[in-house]
């Protein structure tokens, strides 16, 4: 009988890891196992992943990925589309109520390129020229915050210097028996640079500033004005805060930013005395370079400028609140930007900013032939805005 071979000794059997297999022993404890249904998210690729060691008694401790802080949330995005800024058409007119209509221009924001088509129409019946439709207190907040890239804005300083200004708040002196007033409001002052410079001319007036937006609280800081206040003049809080406490109120093209021109001029005839006068300049619709330029004009403006008043509907409308108009002066509120202003727009939108510094000679050159060329078309249908000084006799 032949010997039976000898068995060789089997291998130990291999542990299975943690997790993955049952204890042979209940006795033994072990790491429960994820369901089999559950699917797990595709790993990330990074090294390879260590041995795991047989299961013992004490618990094996898993590895903790680093806590990733959480993400700045990203800028609001700036809208795609202008729909939700605008109140609904309307068709009529908001001056007179007349539905005879016509679209004087429709244009991009050619300034700061903001998203949108904006139309501008006019009525046959009074030449009141508005932004239709109109945006609401929302885009309006929203196309007229401060833009650092703006490329208008030195040209406008450039023009509207402090001899301009003092020369402005002169025309006041001329008025018949005007006082030296006590306090004055300029109402959309920006930086408060009119302040700044009529103070060279009442020395002993006090000068508050009005704007939408927060250049007042730094015009106050810098000491061109007393007090600050931030917000359109129409509003009630406001209003009536104000109520019947200065002897001027200035509006250096403010009107046109002005969702309703007719309240706001209530609202300036509520804070001002009786006895005061109000001093208004404004661009003028009619102007021959409106027609001219069309929405290179400056006083287009879309989307910021809302309404361009004709002077006679203005004079008409303060006569109706018992005003009386003292002077009326297209010549000396014209403002010789029109050229280099278009000019302008029309760069900033065909080129790149890093390419604008180099077109600061053609500029110029514009700006030069505005100049030149402004004691000539102040005197014709060429003269860009008006000047109106009212006098409130009723309180």
């Amino acid at each position: 009988m032949q010997p039976e071979p000898s068995k060789q000794p089997e291998p130990p059997a291999l542990a299975e890891p943690a997790g993955l297999a049952e204890p042979a022993e209940p006795a033994r404890p072990a790491q429960p196992a994820e369901p089999a249904t559950k699917a797990q998210p595709p790993a990330r690729p990074g090294p390879p992943a260590p041995e795991i060691p047989a299961p013992s008694s004490e618990p094996v401790a898993q590895p903790v990925e680093p806590a990733v802080p959480p993400a700045e949330p990203p800028a609001r995005p700036e809208p795609r589309t202008t729909a939700p800024f605008h109140d609904p058409r309307r068709p009529d007119c908001p001056w007179c109520g007349s539905r005879r209509l016509r679209t004087r221009l429709r244009t991009p924001d050619l300034r700061h390129r903001a998203p949108g088509v904006f139309v501008v129409e006019e009525c046959h019946d009074c030449a009141h020229t508005f932004q239709n439709p109109r945006l609401t207190p929302q885009g309006l907040a929203f196309h007229q915050r401060e833009f650092p890239d703006d490329q208008v804005r030195p040209l406008l300083d450039r023009v509207r210097s402090a001899r301009r200004h003092r020369a402005a708040a002169r025309a006041l002196l001329s008025c018949p028996g005007f006082p030296e007033p006590e306090s004055w409001l300029d109402v959309g002052t920006g930086h408060a640079r009119f302040p700044e410079a009529a103070r060279d001319l009442f020395p002993y007036t006090s000068f508050d500033g009005l704007d939408p937006t927060p250049r007042v609280l730094r015009a106050r800081a810098a000491g061109r004005i007393e007090e600050a206040y931030v917000g359109r003049l129409a509003a009630p809080h406001l209003t009536a805060r104000l109520r019947a406490r200065y002897d001027v109120v200035s509006m250096f093209h403010h009107l046109e930013h002005t969702p309703d021109p007719r309240e706001e001029l209530r609202a300036a005839l509520t804070v001002l005395r009786p006895g005061g006068h109000l001093l208004l300049e404004v661009p003028d619709p009619a102007c021959a370079f409106g027609t001219l330029l069309g929405k290179w004009w400056l006083p287009h403006g879309q989307p910021r400028h809302a309404h361009l008043v004709p002077p006679d509907n203005l004079r008409a409308e303060l006569e109706a609140h018992g005003c009386t108009i003292v002077t009326t002066d297209r010549r000396a509120a014209h403002t010789p930007y029109d050229l280099s202003g278009a000019l302008t727009l029309a760069l900033a939108h065909v080129l790149p900013a890093r390419l604008l510094r180099a077109t600061a000679p053609l500029v110029a050159a514009a700006t030069a032939v505005d100049r030149c060329l402004a004691p000539l078309l102040r005197r014709t249908r060429f003269s860009n805005a008006y000047r109106v000084i009212a006098r409130k006799e009723t309180g």
